[in-house]
Formats: structure tokens, C-alpha cells, sequence
């Protein structure tokens, strides 16, 4: 037994060897199917498999139409829909490998802003819940700010600007989390600055009454009772009808809720207001 093995190793150490001899021309070289085909039918084939959702393969079919003619119009086009296509298929890292590709290699391309939407769009469809890291957020943020400075007359621009409001609603969400956290557990101080943050950085999302009124829970916890009239203020004048406001208005004395009332000049009721050096 030992010895039959012995001599199966011996001749297929002779056969890896001998690359000219017989054990090699068993083997079959394999042919490039898309060797010698017309660039319009290797990109025709792709953009079916695209319409079919066959994802992937339609991203490699594209990638061979420059592998095959990698000078010509069909070659650049056919980058940027691989980039597409691998978005589709959820496979995010090749998607953006794709996408800084074809930026590095056409610049000026008239579809650049696509270009940046489609990266944009693979940070984005990856944000997570609030209680992960906020990475792909962040991300997400400055590739749809980006595309939005550069190309600010740009079809995509708009659904941009809607999922940029989103990305922020969502990040103002995370600070939030944190700011309650922090307060649950009596780190006061924190909590303040994580409010702080939202209500100053912000200011367009959800969560700024929010923010306004556990802003004034705080400073009523510290006992800073003028400043946490003056939050109130802010919040009453900016969201009357919130309901965070109503339950601001119920932490409130019976003095404070009376200054509000009847003394509505007595303080800068705008957001901005929170943020002056005194």
C-alpha cells in the first residue's frame, strides 16, 4: 500500500513537471466565450441580465466589455453600470470600488453625478438602527452632501437632499439616544451637551423638541431654574402645539408657567438664542 502510493506521487510529480507531455494535453485550455464577440452584444447581454435582476452576473458581463474593448465608449459606460449593477446585487464594497474607479479615470464624465449617487446610495441603504455605530451614517452624509455641492442643478439632487434630511433625522436620533442615556443614569453634564448638540446642529429634524424638553428636565435637575425657563420659552414659541411642550409646561412651577404666560417679550424665544454668550 505504501508502495503504490509512493509510485502514484512519483508520476504525478512527473506530470506536473512535464507541462508539454501527455498529462498535460489532457487538459483542455478553457476559451473566453466573449473572445472575438461585438462589444454591442456583450453589453446587450449585460444590460438583460440587468433587466432580469441577474445582479452579479450582469456586473461581470459589463466588466468583460472592458476587459474585451477597453478603449472605447461601450468601455466607460459599461463601468458605471457595473458599479450599478453591484449596488443591486448588495455587494456595497465592489459597488464603490467601481464607482472611485470610474471617477479616477473620467473625471470630467458627464455622468459624475451619477457616479456620486450611486456611492452615496451604497453608504445609505447600509445605515443601521440607532443603537449601532453610525459610520455608514456619516458616510452616507458626506457623499450626498458632496454630490449636492457639486452638482447642485442635478437630477439626482433632489432625492440627495430628501435622503440627506433622512441621514440627519437619524444621526440627531443616535444623539438622542445617547443624551438619554446619560440622563437615566444622572450624568447631567453629558446629557446637556448631547441635547445641546441636536438642538444646535440639528435643527431641521424631529428631534429638536425633543432635545428642547429634556434640555429643560436637566437644568431643572441642576436646579437652574432660569435657564430652564428660558429653554421652555424657546420651545413653547417654536412647537405651541408639541407635546413635548405640554410636558415641558408640566415640569414648570407655577411662577415659571405664570412668566411664560404673561411676560411672552421677556427673553430671545428663536433656537439661536440658546447659543449667545451671555
Amino acid at each position: 500500500m505504501i508502495h503504490n502510493r509512493f509510485k502514484y506521487m512519483t508520476v504525478f510529480g512527473l506530470c506536473a513537471l512535464l507541462t508539454l507531455g501527455s498529462c498535460a494535453g489532457t487538459d483542455k485550455e478553457e476559451v473566453n466565450p466573449y473572445d472575438g464577440r461585438p462589444v454591442e452584444s456583450i453589453y446587450n447581454e449585460a444590460a438583460a441580465l440587468l433587466d432580469q435582476k441577474e445582479y452579479q452576473k450582469s456586473a461581470g458581463i459589463f466588466e468583460e466589455v472592458e476587459r474585451q474593448y477597453p478603449y472605447s465608449q461601450w468601455a466607460t459606460r459599461a463601468e458605471l453600470m457595473a458599479a450599478y449593477a453591484y449596488y443591486e446585487a448588495g455587494l456595497y464594497d465592489d459597488a464603490i470600488l467601481a464607482v472611485d474607479r470610474f471617477m479616477e479615470l473620467h473625471p470630467g464624465h458627464q455622468d459624475i453625478d451619477y457616479a456620486l449617487y450611486i456611492k452615496a446610495l451604497t453608504y445609505y441603504d447600509q445605515i443601521s438602527d440607532v443603537a449601532r455605530d453610525q459610520e455608514m451614517t456619516e458616510r452616507a452624509m458626506e457623499n450626498l452632501d458632496l454630490l449636492i455641492r457639486r452638482f447642485p442643478e442635478s437630477g439626482y439632487a433632489r432625492d440627495a437632499r430628501f435622503k440627506r434630511d433622512l441621514t440627519n433625522d437619524h444621526l440627531a436620533g443616535k444623539e438622542m439616544e445617547i443624551g438619554r442615556y446619560y440622563l437615566t443614569r444622572n450624568h447631567v453634564n453629558a446629557a446637556i451637551n448631547r441635547f445641546r448638540a441636536v438642538i444646535q446642529n440639528y435643527q431641521t429634524t424631529t428631534h429638536v423638541p425633543e432635545a428642547l424638553h429634556r434640555l429643560v428636565e436637566s437644568y431643572l435637575t441642576l436646579g437652574l431654574k432660569e435657564e430652564a425657563l428660558q429653554v421652555a420659552a424657546v420651545l413653547g414659541y417654536n412647537y405651541p402645539g408639541n407635546a413635548w411642550y405640554e410636558r415641558t409646561y408640566n415640569l414648570l412651577d407655577d411662577e415659571q408657567r405664570a412668566r411664560i404666560i404673561a411676560e411672552r417679550d421677556w427673553v430671545d424665544r428663536t433656537v439661536d438664542s440658546l447659543f449667545k454668550p451671555n
